[in-house]
């Protein structure tokens, strides 16, 4: 699995830290010693007996020499911090840091046939959503053609009526890719805080969730969900200060500010731009005209009955129902159509969920 720099921001390097650096040049100075004496020629049997003259044990070293060793590694420690960024960050904060010192993993394409594979998989599960996954499909081919490492695609926006399978598209497509997703609500996680973190000074600082999951997973492109964006409201501060989720959002959606995006919390820069990210709305009305600009659109529409009915069939299977409860269901389902309802995914799924609990029911006698 590829790797790429993921923290931009140059970071302490423990094994420059004075502690770290006493404990190494003590130790290079008993090495020394003992290549020393080796080349003298010394008989391994008579070595002993001269150690008591320049050999000392790490902790019995002359006070000179201490002192020297002490110098030499609050000056090396120095000049490092002269190269990193300054920093508050605690101990906790630099461990967390740690992990990504090297750089992140990003999840791959195997192959223009991985990329087919993915779309094919998609278009059989969620038909009614094709354009989306179309657009998915021509994303991931572009970037494989134009040899950008990781799976990526544009951001996209999957608005429709609700229960018709936005969110579940945009997890299964996260399980296809083989990345981490995380999914945000924008009705109950309305503020930046929550996605992005808050600045230090702040009662309730902290990193936000995007850089922690990062963080903890050590993935530069995970697929994040952003349900319900048209709902996220814009809270405020006493101050009257704004803290909109869709205006945090802004520099992270575009590559060339989201190359060198920086935390509010950890007050270093990140690498951002190969994450990957799915907006799912009821209604485009009220969403800010910047946040579309960056996004592409798609209009996704409710199933047919013909792909409600291939749904049924394809979960019963799964959940191993028999056929006279599938034809049941399919019945009722037709006759729904029939009067003009509109039927929902969630509608499917709580009729398959009965299905199963009417056939597991025990035989009364």
């Amino acid at each position: 699995m590829p790797k790429i720099r993921f923290i931009l921001s140059k970071q302490p390097d423990p094994a420059l830290e004075e502690a770290a650096m006493i404990k190494r040049l003590k130790e290079f100075y008993t090495d020394l010693q003992d290549k020393r004496q080796i080349s003298d020629g010394i008989p391994q049997e008579e070595r002993a007996a001269y150690n008591e003259l320049w050999h000392y044990p790490q902790n019995e070293l002359p006070k000179a020499l201490e002192m020297r060793i002490r110098r030499w590694a609050q000056k090396i420690h120095r000049h490092h911090l002269q190269e990193v960024e300054p920093t508050r960050l605690s101990r906790e904060d630099r461990a967390m840091l740690e992990g990504c010192r090297d750089g992140a993993d990003i999840f791959d394409l195997r192959s223009a046939h991985h990329i087919d594979e993915i779309a094919a998989g998609l278009h059989v599960e969620f038909p009614w959503i094709s354009e989306a996954t179309t657009h998915v499909w021509r994303s991931l081919h572009h970037n494989l053609k134009a040899g950008m490492p990781g799976a990526r695609f544009a951001p996209i926006l999957l608005d429709g009526p609700p229960g018709i399978g936005k969110s579940a598209w945009a997890r299964r497509l996260a399980q296809l890719l083989g990345t981490p997703d995380m999914i945000v609500d924008a009705t109950s996680e309305n503020a930046s805080f929550g996605l992005v973190g808050s600045q230090r000074g702040w009662s309730n600082a902290g990193p936000g969730r995007l850089v922690s999951l990062m963080l903890m997973r050590q993935v530069a492109n995970p697929l994040v969900i952003i349900d319900e964006i048209e709902k996220s409201g814009t809270p405020m501060s006493d101050k009257g200060r704004s803290f909109s989720l869709p205006n945090a959002l802004l520099p992270l959606l575009d590559d060339l500010t989201a190359s060198r995006w920086t935390c509010p919390y950890f007050q270093n820069q990140f690498d951002m731009s190969f994450i990957n990210w799915v907006f799912t709305s009821n209604s485009q009305w009220g969403l800010p005209e910047p946040l579309l600009s960056r996004l592409r659109v798609v209009s996704v529409p409710s199933p047919t009955q013909e792909q409600i009915n291939d749904l049924v069939l394809r979960e019963a299977a799964k959940r191993q129902l028999s056929p006279l409860i599938t034809a049941a269901i399919t019945t009722a389902l037709a006759g729904a159509f029939e009067v003009g309802h509109q039927i929902n995914i969630r509608t499917v799924k709580r009729m398959l969920d009965s299905g199963l609990d009417q056939q597991d029911r025990p035989i009364l006698h």
